[in-house]
């Protein structure tokens, strides 16, 4: 269902002005750190991505363009696990990438089923800009947390470990 569950009886409109006026009731989900996690995650990606002024990034593109440029020649595999994205999820990340000059690929000589994947001179530019729009955004979070963000991450890490 969408903000608001209305039947479409009188009262809908009612239902539609506590919605748009954000006081929905959440119920349990309120108590939930996933779904917590999930709005904190959407908040940052969309605030991340006005700094960009790239209105065509989406989500993972910086992390899976970084990871590559710091290991040349990863396969799609170890990309995967390194980004925490599935196969079904990190295939139409590269192929959008491969699309748009971002990433190469070449034949790994080691393994005929798989390739290496590289960054492009393309692809090179565009994580630059999106590495100096990254540490601007860092900061602004930076200011938010303050002096809790070392145990943040700790806790982060924590839960990407120990439910993956």
């Amino acid at each position: 269902m969408g903000k608001a569950a209305t039947s479409g009886r009188a009262g809908q409109g009612a239902a539609d002005s506590t919605a748009a006026a954000g006081k929905v009731r959440l119920g349990t989900l309120d108590t939930y750190i996933a779904f917590h996690l999930r709005l904190a995650q959407n908040a940052s990606f969309k605030a991340f991505k006005r700094l960009t002024g790239e209105n065509d990034l989406r989500p993972g593109w910086f992390a899976v363009l970084a990871i590559i440029k710091n290991n040349p020649g990863i396969n799609p595999m170890a990309l995967s696990l390194a980004s925490g994205r599935d196969k079904s999820t990190i295939t139409p990340v590269l192929r959008a990438l491969l699309g748009e000059g971002m990433i190469r690929r070449q034949p790994n000589p080691r393994d005929r089923r798989s390739y290496a994947l590289f960054l492009t001179e393309a692809g090179e530019r565009r994580l630059a800009h999106l590495q100096a729009c990254a540490a601007a955004h860092d900061r602004a979070l930076d200011a938010i947390v303050g002096e809790a963000k070392p145990e943040l991450l700790r806790l982060l890490r924590r839960i990407a470990a120990v439910i993956d």
